[in-house]
Parts: structure tokens; C-alpha cells; sequence
């Protein structure tokens, strides 16, 4: 899938520039009137005062953001209401850095109230009340702060999200909020105000944009490396808080997965486009390391044949990570077979201007893994037409095949190019490419600005195996798990519908053409191991994804906003699952470390032809 990190950075230059974000515009009359702050956030996640002036709002200031664009200060109320699902705290937005108040100023602000979408409104995100255009006069300086509210495993509730308005298109904006029945609800009736969490494990490492995930439920959906799995559409697991903080980016923690921040880490309850409800930090907690090291699984047999998938993130010449990947695949991928690698881009990396080879590329990974002990792997790819393929622009990425020719022969058949698709045919009595390596169906619409299938056909002591190497419709575009659509929606995934229907329906064709063939599909599939994605590429048996034969507790290849989920897979044919005679490992040794090389955790399997 296009590179997390950069498709952000591209976000965030935007939002520098324009905000990248939407106020919502309410045509009520505008008039002057002395509020609460918890009159100003209601009951409800939309202002009632939305548009209008208000005067002599009164609070403390508990928090100062100086930075980005969307700069100004918090203040709370010391005095609450008695009603949970109202905030006492709000944001006033100054636009640039603010001057004439300190945390511990009694000030009174009159603005505007504002409803803020990070991100915009097409984005789907909820908004965040704000006081705008404001005029601060400072009572006095030094008070205490209000006591922040703590977030524990038992105050958040089990249940994520409300189920939206049918009338409202799933919105939950207009619903009143049940902070004790709801997640999204309790961190919404929080909004603006300090709170803090205590001794809480990480499940999301430390990111270039300084943040990371904790859990405030230990125990839910918990794996062995510490972090939380995410095994359901009915289960977001409520626990994930994303942290942020109000202080110097040297000074925030890098940690990984499995980590804790033991002790308080508090400050103002915010919500951004990356990540929802984010707790911005003015008092860290210290971090306590886990220990957590690399995996490394085991060497395939000489009987064996182990077939590998790797998403080597936009991998190009320029690149430092050379010497890295070629570590990975040498020491803790043990030297796979055959590896199906992904975001291979072209010769020049993201320079648009008509280049497409990879060859430069993929040699200089080789002969990386050369010079770390590895075998001298040969390789096989098919370049994409210049741009058509998704990914960044002038980046071409693709699919390519490493295999090590001291262990696995490739048949070669000419002819296969950026559009011609590869077919099966039968050759006395048995299944083969006419083309390999060979494109499936390149020209069908399923695969319009995505990566084409790379199919080929490897022969392993004499038996041949057929490996179709994907890279799905990447998630971009759908709704977050705390947008204001209950349920979200995840509307990329009609594309990878459509995808993974063609490549079920070229493994059936070999599997018509040969019964027993062994057939592998893998790659990154950009979706869940229970999504209908999944569902339609293994079909009516004629695929099977290997990595539910791992615990549930194991099931994972990425890990995003604290939820460790599966992304990368590979599915076999039956002659391959049937006989039981096959192991999968997910080698964790990327996506749970703050120093990753890659977003994704590569996938081996090793089995008997």
C-alpha cells in the first residue's frame, strides 16, 4: 500500500498551509450572551451555540499549544455541572501562538463558537467546539488547576460507538451523549479537558510526528508482544488513547510496543484528522522499556519450500534502508525461497519523469543481501506504465519476485508486459502460465491506479507451484473508527472486492485446469483476515488464508493507531492446506518498533510440495 508516512506528510503540509480542515456554518442568529463552558459544549457533540458570540466565558488555562495550525490555549471550568455528558473544558483558538496568558491564569473569553473538522468535512471526522476569534482578559495568575479526570479501564466503556441517525446518514452528531454506554461518547463528554491516564503499556510505537498509543485496558484483546488486537468489525477495542504532547519533540519517548509510560501522563483531551481523541500531553509519564526484540523464525528444510511476503515501503535506490531489508531477509527471514516483495519503485524513486525500470532497485537489494551472508537471489518483475499503478506519483511501484536459483527455478515464458495478461493453458494434462511472469487481467477496471497481479510459475524438485503476488486498493479514503458515521464506512474496499473476485477467478482457472496444483497468493492484501475481502479471494475453497492457523493472539502485520491488525497475507491452494503439512509464521520486525524500516511485518510460509 502507498506509504503511510508519506501520504501524512503530504496531509500535514496541507493543513500547515490551509488548515486542511472545515468550520461548520450554522445560519442561526449571531448575539452576545455570558455562557458556561459546559452550556457551550451541551449535551451533544455540536455546540447549541454554534455561530454565535458569546462574552465572559470563564475558566482556567490548563494547556498552551504554540504550534502547527491550530494554535491557542484550553480552559476549563472549576466549577462543573453535575451532568457527565457535558465538557467543562474547550479550546481557544488564536491562530498564532498565544501571548498574555499562562497555565494558571482565571481569564474570561468572548469569540465566536466554532465547530471544527480536522481534516475537513469530507473526511468524516467529528468536530471539535471552539471558541474563535477571541478577546482574553486575564483575572489573575497562579490558581490551581482543575483536577484532571482520570481515564481507567473501568471508565471508558466496553462499547465503542452509538449506531448513527438512519435519518442523518449514520451521523452521530445530533444524538445525546451516553458517556457510560459509549466510548466515543465518554471521550466526547471529555472534550478540552485535562485528564490523565497511569501506568499504561503502548500499543502503538512512537512515530515520526511524535505520538503514540497506549491502551487504558490492559487486558483487552492482548497479545504476547503487549500490543492489542484488532479481531472483529464489533470490536474497535475502546481502550486505545492516542498521546501527544504540548512540550520539545526531543523530549517525547521513543517507544515500542509493549512499553509502558509508568507513572501520570496528563494534560487537555483534543481530537485531530490522525487519530480522534488524542490525550496533548503537558506532564509525561516516564517510559519503561518491555525489552521487545525482532523475531526471527526458523530455516525452511531442504524439503521445504518457503515462500515469503514483504512490503518493503516504497524502496528505491536513494533509499538508506538497503543494508536493513537485506538484514531482515537474511537473519530473520532465514533466506526465503522465493520472496513476493512489495512497493518496489522504479530506478529514480519518485522523480516523475517517465522512468519505469526497477532493475537498479531490485540489484542493489540483492546484492545487499549478498553482502549480508545471502544468497544471490535472481528476480522477475514486469514494469507498470508510467503512472497508472497507484502509489506515489512517479514512484511506479510493484510487485516483484526474488527467488534463489541454488534452491528454485523460475519457467520463463516471453511476452508478458504492462497490459497483456497472462492466461492458463493445459500441457499434457498439466496447468501452465502462458505468460510467466505474466500480469493477471491488467486491463480489467478492478485494477484502475492499483498494482496489477504479478503471477509466476517456480518449479521446487520438480513439482511447480503458481505464485500470484498482490497489492490491493490501499484504505485510503475510508472513514476512521471515531468519525462522526456510525459505523464507518470503508468505501475503498469495492475495489478490493473486485480484485480479489479476478485473482479467485484465475486460481479456479488453474485449479480447473489442474486439480491439484499447488497455488499461492499472497501479498499485501490491504485488508483483514475477516473481511469479505478475504472472504471473496479464498472463494469456495479454492484459496485459504495461512494465517488463521495462528492464534487469533498472533494474527497480525501492522499495526495502526494502537490496533494490530492484519494487512499482509498468504493463501493456498488445497493440495497445500489439505495436507496440514505446512507452517506459518508472522516475523514481527517491523511494525511494533519506533525505528521500523518498514510499516510492514513481512509473512513466511514454509511447506512440502
Amino acid at each position: 500500500m502507498p506509504s503511510k508516512s508519506s501520504a501524512r506528510l503530504a496531509a500535514l503540509t496541507v493543513a500547515a498551509a490551509c488548515s486542511a480542515a472545515s468550520t461548520i456554518v450554522f445560519t442561526s442568529p449571531a448575539h452576545a450572551e455570558s455562557v458556561r463552558i459546559h452550556d457551550i459544549q451541551g449535551s451533544i457533540r455540536m455546540s447549541p451555540y454554534a455561530g454565535q458570540q458569546v462574552t465572559d466565558v470563564a475558566g482556567i488555562v490548563t494547556g498552551i499549544r504554540t504550534y502547527g495550525s491550530s494554535r491557542g490555549f484550553w480552559i476549563q471550568d472549576p466549577n462543573p455541572d453535575a451532568d457527565p455528558a457535558t465538557s467543562e473544558g474547550v479550546f481557544v483558538f488564536t491562530g498564532s501562538a498565544p501571548k498574555g496568558v499562562a497555565v494558571g491564569d482565571s481569564v474570561t473569553v468572548a469569540g465566536t463558537v466554532s465547530e471544527y473538522v480536522p481534516g475537513g468535512a469530507a473526511s468524516g471526522n467529528q468536530s471539535l467546539t471552539e471558541i474563535t476569534k477571541p478577546t482574553t482578559t486575564v483575572v489573575s495568575s497562579g490558581n490551581a488547576l482543575p483536577a484532571a479526570t482520570a481515564i481507567t479501564s473501568r471508565s471508558v466503556p466496553a462499547v465503542y460507538a452509538p449506531a448513527g441517525d438512519t435519518a442523518a446518514n449514520g451521523s452521530v452528531n445530533a444524538l445525546p451523549l451516553k458517556p457510560s454506554k459509549y466510548a466515543l461518547d465518554y471521550y466526547e463528554a471529555l472534550e478540552g479537558m485535562s485528564v490523565r491516564v497511569t501506568d499504561t503499556r503502548v500499543v502503538g510505537a512512537t512515530d515520526p510526528y511524535t505520538e503514540l498509543w497506549v491502551t487504558v485496558k490492559p487486558r483487552e484483546n492482548r497479545n504476547r508482544h503487549g500490543g492489542t488486537v484488532y479481531g472483529s468489525y464489533d470490536d474497535q477495542n475502546s481502550g486505545r488513547l492516542q498521546i501527544q504532547s504540548l512540550g520539545a519533540t526531543a523530549e517525547f519517548p521513543k517507544a515500542n510496543v509493549g512499553d509502558t509510560l509508568t507513572g501520570t501522563t496528563a494534560g487537555p483531551l483534543d481530537f485531530n484528522q490522525f487519530g480522534g481523541y488524542t490525550l496533548v500531553a503537558s506532564e509525561l509519564g516516564t517510559l519503561k522499556s518491555a525489552g521487545l526484540e525482532r523475531e526471527t523464525t526458523r530455516k525452511q528444510r531442504s524439503s521445504e519450500l518457503a515462500v515469503a511476503t514483504y512490503n518493503v515501503e516504497n524502496l528505491d535506490p536513494t533509499d538508506d534502508t538497503f543494508a536493513a531489508h537485506a538484514s531482515a531477509i537474511v537473519h530473520h527471514l532465514k533466506s526465503p525461497d522465493i520472496v513476493s516483495l512489495e512497493e518496489i519503485q522504479d530506478n529514480n524513486g519518485a522523480k516523475n519523469d517517465g522512468t519505469v525500470a526497477a532493475d537498479q532497485t531490485l540489484t542493489k537489494l540483492i546484492d545487499a543481501i549478498v553482502a549480508a551472508g545471502g544468497p544471490t537471489y535472481d528476480w522477475r518483475s514486469i514494469d507498470p506504465a508510467d503512472n497508472t499503478d497507484g502509489g506515489q506519483p512517479g514512484g511506479n511501484i510493484r510487485q516483484a519476485f526474488l527467488f534463489n536459483p541454488e534452491r528454485v527455478s523460475f519457467a520463463d515464458r516471453a511476452g508478458g508486459d504492462a497490459t497483456t495478461a497472462t492466461a492458463v493453458t493445459k500441457i499434457r494434462g498439466k496447468a501452465h502460465l502462458t505468460l510467466s511472469p505474466g500480469r493477471v487481467a491488467p486491463a480489467d477496471e478492478a485494477w484502475k491506479n492499483s498494482r496489477k497481479p504479478l503471477a509466476g510459475e517456480f518449479v521446487f524438485r520438480g513439482r511447480t507451484v503458481f505464485v500470484i503476488a498482490n497489492h490491493f486498493n490501499s484504505k485510503g479514503g475510508d472513514q476512521s473508527l471515531t468519525s462522526q458515521y456510525q459505523p464507518p464506512s470503508r468505501s475503498s474496499e469495492t475495489q478490493r472486492h473486485q480484485q480479489a473476485t479476478l485473482v479467485n477467478t484465475f486460481v479456479k482457472d488453474i485449479l480447473g485446469t489442474q486439480k491439484n496444483a499447488d497455488v499461492i497468493a499472497l501479498g499485501d492484501i490491504n485488508d483483514f483476515e475477516f473481511s469479505k475481502t478475504a472472504q471473496l479471494l479464498e472463494g469456495r475453497g479454492e484459496l485459504w488464508s495461512a494465517i488463521k492457523s495462528l492464534p487469533r493472539s498472533e494474527r497480525y502485520s501492522y499495526v495502526y493507531q494502537g490496533n494490530s491488525q492484519v494487512l499482509d497475507q498468504i493463501l493456498v491452494s488445497p493440495s497445500i492446506r489439505r495436507d496440514c503439512d505446512f507452517e506459518y509464521d508472522s516475523v514481527h520486525v517491523n511494525a511494533e518498533f519506533n525505528d521500523q524500516i518498514s510499516d510492514h511485518d513481512p509473512q513466511v510460509l514454509r511447506f512440502r510440495p
